[in-house]
């Protein structure tokens, strides 16, 4: 009898245990980073275009360079082949708004971006902007390695 009530006792306690549910925990949101030339150096892929994913072999990539706040643009949207942009680019806070704008002009007299973009969003991975005079221009980009056949063009 005294088994019978140890298994019981067991069976019991074990079962408890699994029926337990764990306390859910709230998904971790990714930390914001102030908008600097540091946190946004590096390599970007444009992920969504308008909220939209791009069309397959549709390819934009920019690499931004802190040092001398310079860019190289990669990107085939206007031609089969991929073409290489470059210029300057520029972080400034826009006292209205409160929020930070990303700018940029193109070398060799090729003229200004057609936006300034508010950056909504800055984390390690990702950054979302909108077009400062067109809300409904939104892009998404992460961060992401240029490939080497992108690179080689």
């Amino acid at each position: 009898m005294k088994k019978i009530v140890k298994l019981l006792v067991v069976g019991a306690l074990m079962f408890v245990g699994f029926a337990c549910e764990q306390p859910a925990t709230e998904p971790q949101t990714p930390t914001q980073l102030e908008v600097t030339p540091n946190n946004i150096s590096g390599s970007w892929k444009l992920l969504l275009w308008n909220d939209a994913t791009l069309p397959e072999g549709l390819d934009v990539y920019i690499d931004f360079v802190r040092s001398d706040r310079t860019f190289t643009m990669y990107q085939n949207t206007d031609s089969h082949y991929t073409r290489t942009l470059t210029g300057r680019y520029n972080i400034y806070v826009d006292e209205e708004l409160g929020k930070a704008v990303l700018r940029g002009e193109y070398d060799h007299g090729a003229g200004e971006w057609n936006h300034r973009y508010i950056v909504e969003s800055l984390t390690a991975e990702e950054m979302l902007l909108e077009a400062k005079d067109d809300p409904l221009e939104r892009l998404t980009y992460v961060r992401s390695a240029i490939p080497s056949e992108i690179l080689g063009n």
